[in-house]
């Protein structure tokens, strides 16, 4: 995998680039593969541009679900989509991108692909290809920066038959977001019927800048209850997460059973639920 994450000195056209020894390889006419790159390097791509007559259409990252990713989860993330040319398709290019435009400029982030992505083919529609891109990432040497949580971009790239090179910045999105955690802990254990027990916890998520996990504070989290024999929990309230992610409330004992927290995903932080605490109610 290789990331460049604030830091990026490429544009569309220099990933392109990587195409053509590939290319050249695949076929014996592809005389027009380093002119067309070097014509198309002096553009700059907008977000939902789209150059060339190779047309990318229905993406999709990580089957349409958020990334979520710890401090050092290893994850292998899909892409599909579809390249449809009348001149064939003699070879595409994927990248995961963060930021504004494709110039070197406005990107903040990229994500590649370690191989080239597989596409097939129709049997019955001819120049209509279903491609697959794999990104394997490793977020204890892939994410440097918490500013990569967030939404990022598909971008394609392609050469037809004839060498002629294609580029779509913004096929498909996706969130890349921190993983979370929470715990929880319900006191006294026993406790009589009608009485207090009080319920703490903490909600963490991932520090990329760190490699930890770190307090998150100022978020709403649920405490939910699960009576014993039953498979359903209910929120009893929502509170609020205190410095450092502390979390802490009180409830009545009625029944016995299990006592947790659960938080729901936001813009950039995954969601988390702790394992349920029992209560034996005497």
């Amino acid at each position: 995998m290789r990331i460049r994450v604030a830091a990026t000195v490429l544009s569309g056209a220099v990933v392109l680039s990587a195409l053509a020894v590939p290319v050249a390889a695949q076929a014996a006419e592809r005389s027009g593969a380093q002119d067309g790159l070097a014509s198309f390097s002096a553009k700059t791509v907008q977000p939902k541009d789209a150059e060339g007559n190779i047309k990318f259409s229905k993406g999709v990252v990580n089957g349409g679900k958020d990334i979520v990713l710890g401090t050092t989860t290893k994850k292998t993330v899909t892409a599909t989509y579809t390249a449809t040319s009348d001149n064939g398709v003699a070879l595409t290019v994927a990248a995961l991108w963060q930021g504004t435009d494709t110039s070197s400029a406005g990107i903040t982030g990229e994500l590649d692909t370690d191989d080239d992505p597989n596409c097939v083919e129709s049997t019955t529609q001819t120049g209509v290809y279903s491609c697959k891109a794999v990104f394997d990432i490793d977020a204890a040497t892939d994410l440097k920066n918490n500013g990569a949580a967030g939404t990022w971009k598909l971008f394609l790239g392609g050469f037809d038959l004839s060498a002629n090179v294609s580029i779509d910045d913004n096929v498909a999105t996706a969130k890349i977001k921190k993983a979370s955690k929470l715990t929880v802990n319900a006191t006294p254990e026993p406790v009589k019927k009608g009485k207090t027990i009080t319920v703490t916890g903490k909600l963490t998520r991932a520090d990329w800048n760190t490699g930890k996990y770190t307090g998150y504070a100022s978020q709403k989290v649920q405490l939910q209850f699960r009576k014993k024999g039953s498979t359903t929990y209910t929120t009893l309230k929502t509170i609020t997460a205190g410095t450092g992610g502390a979390l802490k409330t009180t409830t009545k004992a009625t029944v016995d059973g299990y006592y947790r927290y659960s938080f729901a995903t936001n813009a950039t932080t995954g969601a988390s639920t702790a394992t349920g605490d029992y209560v034996d109610v005497k």
